[in-house]
């Protein structure tokens, strides 16, 4: 495996506390494993309609990384869950989006009038 490939974890529903808690332990050790980076979580397989359940378990799996050094990275999320992570401002980093504070690749950002972009 590529170092700079962050490891991905695949989340299948339903959601539920025990399997939670199961992720939660697979996100640490990914993080211990690896370079303490970052670790994918593909929310693509979770199905059906986004619930309190699924921001309590991606809660959890930011908590889980951030206190083994790292953090998560969604992929796959559908508009409906992100709608449901902006509502309740739980911060999660969605694969594919620039990082807060970055230009999205391929913008060019004019930083004065008359100035050529960078």
């Amino acid at each position: 495996m590529d170092p700079r490939t962050p490891p991905v974890l695949a989340l299948t529903g339903p959601v539920t506390r025990e399997r939670a808690a199961g992720f939660a332990d697979a996100v640490r050790a990914l993080l211990t494993a690896g370079d303490g980076g970052v670790v994918v979580c593909d929310v693509s397989g979770l199905g059906g309609p986004p619930g309190l359940a699924v921001v309590e378990l991606l809660a959890r799996l930011q908590l889980a990384a951030r206190r083994a050094g790292g953090r998560i990275r969604l992929r796959g999320p559908d508009p409906g869950l992100r709608a449901l992570l902006d509502l309740v401002g739980l911060p999660v980093e969605v694969e594919g989006e620039a990082e807060e504070g970055e230009p999205a690749l391929g913008v060019e950002v004019e930083v004065e009038p008359g100035e050529a972009a960078v």
